[in-house]
């Protein structure tokens, strides 16, 4: 019996020692701390390993099966967990086992599957989707817009200066694309001297006067106003827009700011009118216009809304057709007459003429156009104008000093037999003050007038005429001419007047006008 139980022990240490040396799910005992490790993973037991580094790896692998599986990156929180032991002999886990039941748990755990997708980038909007045929549906609606005949189509290609992965869109022509297309394709070539009679043939080929038939009218070109920059990401399903709304959010025209160049003739409220905007929203965008009296001047820039969508689409249409126009003004120089006189020699007519105009557009706006082939119907008859080449003399306060005491206009008439509209300007200054012609001219009154007093009448090149009134004493006579700054009498009192000052007054026609207007 003794010797049977010694052989039974014999046999149970053979095989333990079997085991430890040849099967790889044991580990042979070493004094060196901890050997064995039992992974847990948010607190659920996962199986044991013989390193940390094991778990690690397999944790890897697990998430990517499960990205697979879900066709996406995977955002599952985890916490892995460790305990330790030092262990003679131990069991480890089969690494598919343990692959296995940490892509349970990371199911269980996971919040979101990050999908494959493009944020497409139009300035400083963008906008997400979910695949490039997306991207290329959502460009295209902007170029349909205006493309009723699907002439051009939209592309993606690679931007080669950019280091990230960045596409980049264009519009290009279908119909070029398929002639590219076909040019690509391999064609039997001539050879020899018939190859070089046609080469020559090609070179010399004179150019020919297009003909209004043979422009291609409509549209002729098309391309992005924005830069539109497209990139691959992985994002959540709640971040990706719906196609139909990021169409809407793309092509729907928005409020936006733009700079207007003042041009000659314009005003506040024409500029506003245009722009669909009230006078009031003008004044508030600008802080250099204080209200609606506020001076622009031209070049003057100033900020405006227009209506615009997010992406801006630019294109180029060959138009046809007939219009009635008007000749440029003929103008004939006298160089005897004043700028400011002119004579119209003969009135205009009409014309008529076909057209062919290159128009170019910003979305629905025009922005140029020109004309690359007329033919006149009939000739239209120019307006034909003489004018003056000399600059017209400049007008001079009468006087050194003074106080200005009545100004030009209606005013409460300040003595007896005086006028309530006041026809030119009064200063106050004593009598005996040197009065001087305000401009070069001939003397054509000098003497008594009735409510003037003393008056001197000068008529002037450019038509017109000064008075001076309430003069003390006249120093020129009738017929005389006189220079700018010249004196031709003395300041006093007399007419109908209040006090010691000179009345001055310019005439256009025969017409007292406002003197402050045309005094330098």
């Amino acid at each position: 019996m003794k010797k049977l139980r010694f052989t039974y022990i014999k046999a149970a240490v053979f095989s333990a020692v079997v085991a430890a040396l040849f099967f790889p799910t044991w580990t042979k005992f070493e004094k060196a701390g901890d050997n064995m490790f039992t992974v847990l993973l948010d607190g659920e037991k996962i199986g044991v390993v013989a390193q940390v580094e094991d778990a690690d790896r397999l944790l890897a692998e697990a998430r990517r099966r499960l990205a697979q599986k879900e066709g996406g990156l995977v955002l599952a929180e985890c916490n892995m967990e460790f305990l330790g032991e030092e262990a003679l002999f131990g069991r480890i886990d089969k690494e598919e086992t343990m692959i296995a039941n940490m892509a349970a748990v990371l199911s269980d755990h996971e919040r979101q599957t990050l999908k494959q997708s493009y944020t497409v980038k139009i300035n400083e909007y963008t906008v997400n989707v979910a695949s490039t045929e997306e991207v290329l549906s959502l460009l295209q609606a902007s170029v349909d817009r205006y493309d009723t005949g699907h002439m051009y189509q939209v592309s993606l290609g690679q931007d080669h200066t950019r280091e990230l992965n960045v596409l980049t869109a264009s519009v290009d022509s279908v119909e070029e694309k398929i002639s590219e297309e076909k040019e690509a394709e391999p064609v039997l070539k001539e050879a020899g001297i018939h190859a070089a009679i046609s080469e020559m043939f090609e070179g010399v080929e004179p150019a020919v006067e297009k003909d209004f038939e043979d422009y291609d009218l409509g549209l002729i070109d098309m391309k992005f106003g924005d830069e539109v920059e497209v990139v691959e990401a992985y994002l959540r399903e709640d971040e990706l827009t719906p196609l139909s709304e990021a169409i809407e959010q793309v092509t729907k025209d928005q409020e936006k700011n733009k700079i207007y160049e003042v041009v000659s003739g314009d005003t506040l409220s024409g500029i506003a009118y245009r722009n669909d905007l009230t006078i009031e929203k003008l004044i508030a965008m600008n802080e250099t216009i204080e209200d609606e009296n506020s001076t622009i001047r031209i070049g003057d820039e100033l900020i405006i809304t227009v209506p615009e969508p997010e992406l801006s689409v630019e294109r180029q249409e060959e138009n046809y057709y007939e219009e009635d126009y008007e000749a440029e003004i003929v103008y004939v120089d006298n160089d005897d007459w004043y700028t400011n006189q002119t004579k119209v020699l003969q009135e205009p007519s009409a014309g008529h003429r076909r057209v062919i105009a290159l128009v170019s557009y910003r979305n629905n706006e025009e922005v140029e156009r020109e004309i690359i082939k007329e033919e006149v119907v009939l000739e239209a008859v120019p307006k034909i104008v003489e004018r003056g080449t000399k600059i017209p003399p400049t007008y001079i306060k009468p006087i050194t000093g003074g106080r200005l005491t009545s100004r030009f206009g209606r005013r409460s008439a300040p003595t007896r037999g005086a006028s309530t509209y006041h026809k030119g300007i009064d200063w106050a200054t004593p009598v005996g003050t040197a009065v001087m012609a305000s401009a070069p001219g001939k003397v054509s009154k000098a003497g008594w007038g009735r409510g003037y007093g003393y008056v001197v009448y000068i008529d002037h090149a450019d038509g017109r005429q000064t008075r001076y009134g309430h003069l003390s004493k006249v120093l020129v006579s009738v017929g005389e001419q006189v220079s700018q700054g010249e004196k031709i009498a003395l300041s006093g009192n007399t007419g109908v007047s209040t006090g010691p000052h000179v009345h001055f007054e310019i005439l256009i026609n025969g017409s007292q006008v406002n003197p402050a207007d045309y005094l330098n």
